[in-house]
């Protein structure tokens, strides 16, 4: 693969998304809720609320909200990364580019690089605004700033194993569809296991503690790899040149 030609792919992809409000917006839209809208719940909880969250309840409380950071990147490159072919084919702008002598390696890791780029950047900017707005609002009942802490670094180092892997099977996807829309439904469908383990963890099957999410990233980084290699083999240049009408 040439990582030059792969890189004036995915800067051909960001001038489009650019131009593509509904694009950013769906990629901005979940982690300012995680960032800013879980934080005032905590807030509402500690001083509008019932006022029962106590020092001991709260850290828990906040590292249930942290693992949507997990979620969230595997929902929020969704968009970008169905758009990356179905959207380029309606509007016209595929076929030229495929027309290249690029290799298909170049193209799809060209097209990972743009979906993932832009999800990654918003997802660490809400994480932060996550840490200082939850330090801001418990720091005078816990006396302490909870974080940084472990947990929430090994929780922003499986995310983008999660944002990689959703991009790899959206772009499967993608390749295999004709439309915008279908193609982002069947890749959001990729959150459903994530809700799962978040919800197997918050019933006490197994703990999400700081040693099984960087266990979590590792296998969701071997997922990632062979899913690049699914799409390659997967992906048909000439079917799409010839048959997408």
């Amino acid at each position: 693969m040439d990582l030059q030609n792969a890189w004036n792919v995915a800067r051909k992809d960001f001038k489009i998304y650019i131009r593509k409000p509904s694009v950013i917006y769906a990629t901005v839209a979940m982690p300012l809720i995680v960032g800013i809208v879980f934080p005032l719940i905590v807030d509402y909880s500690l001083n509008r609320g019932a006022k029962s969250l106590t020092a001991v309840a709260a850290p828990g409380l906040m590292d249930s909200f942290s693992i949507w950071f997990i979620i969230a990147a595997a929902i929020i490159p969704t968009a970008i990364a169905s758009y990356s072919l179905v959207g380029e084919k309606i509007q016209k702008s595929l076929e030229p580019m495929l027309a290249t002598p690029m290799s298909d390696g170049d193209v799809l890791l060209g097209k990972t690089l743009s979906a993932l780029l832009l999800p990654l950047g918003a997802l660490y900017a809400g994480s932060i605004s996550f840490m200082t707005l939850l330090d801001y609002f418990t720091h005078s009942l816990l006396g302490y700033y909870y974080y940084p802490n472990w947990h929430i670094g090994a929780i922003l180092f499986a995310a983008p194993f999660a944002a990689l892997l959703s991009v790899e099977v959206n772009v499967v996807i993608s390749s295999r569809m004709t439309d915008v829309r279908s193609a982002q439904q069947s890749g959001a469908l990729l959150m459903l296991p994530f809700v799962g383990v978040f919800l197997a963890s918050e019933l006490g099957f197994f703990a999400l503690d700081d040693t099984n999410l960087v266990v979590l990233a590792g296998v969701l980084a071997a997922i990632s790899v062979a899913m690049f290699f699914v799409a390659k083999a997967t992906f048909q240049r000439e079917e799409i040149l010839t048959r997408w009408r």
